[in-house]
């Protein structure tokens, strides 16, 4: 004995779950016309539905939207990443807030679950010799990643390079660049 078709089942379980909701509209979106949804009101009639062993709807997969949510897994993935990296590098809570909109609990937050130390006050302004050599470092790469000064990923990311590279706060590297880019020394 075949049984029930479950393509046919869940269709119709969602198409009342709407019209009990008053969704009739996401009915129709589905492909029941008025005289299908009047069918849906007499028990009997939903049965034979129900228990058709042909599938009387088809599935149809809207591959435009559904690649759009899996990246935003991916964007979502690269994003928590790119927030840890920067806090591992020293950024402040205002850049984290400034590039991707979390709050100074979320930071705090974030912070403590990455196991880092709460920060107390600003990190230490470079010394003449630490300034000298970031611009020796950062301006060469600048010219050769052929990267716009207002252009703030690819700065940041240039800045998250250094900070790796040297060893300085990303906060304290991220500020020293926008005092250069400030003096028009670009």
């Amino acid at each position: 004995m075949t049984t029930p078709h479950p393509l046919n089942q869940a269709v119709i379980a969602q198409a009342l779950h709407d019209l009990r909701n008053g969704q009739l509209r996401r009915c129709k979106t589905m492909g029941f016309a008025d005289e299908d949804l009047a069918a849906l009101k007499e028990p009997a009639l939903i049965s034979v539905l129900l228990n058709a062993r042909v599938p009387w709807c088809t599935i149809q997969i809207n591959r435009q939207v559904l690649r759009r949510i899996l990246h935003q897994v991916e964007d979502a993935e690269q994003e928590i990443a790119m927030v840890d990296r920067m806090l591992r590098l020293g950024a402040s809570t205002e850049m984290v807030s400034k590039f991707y909109g979390l709050t100074h609990e979320e930071v705090a937050l974030r912070r403590g679950i990455l196991g880092l130390p709460k920060r107390k006050g600003r990190h230490p302004a470079l010394s003449e010799e630490q300034d000298t050599l970031l611009w020796e470092r950062w301006y060469p790469q600048l010219k050769a990643r052929d990267i716009a000064v207002d252009d703030d990923m690819a700065m940041l990311a240039l800045t998250l390079d250094l900070a790796e590279e040297l060893t300085f706060p990303v906060s304290v590297i991220w500020a020293a660049l926008h005092n250069w880019i400030d003096q028009g020394l670009v």
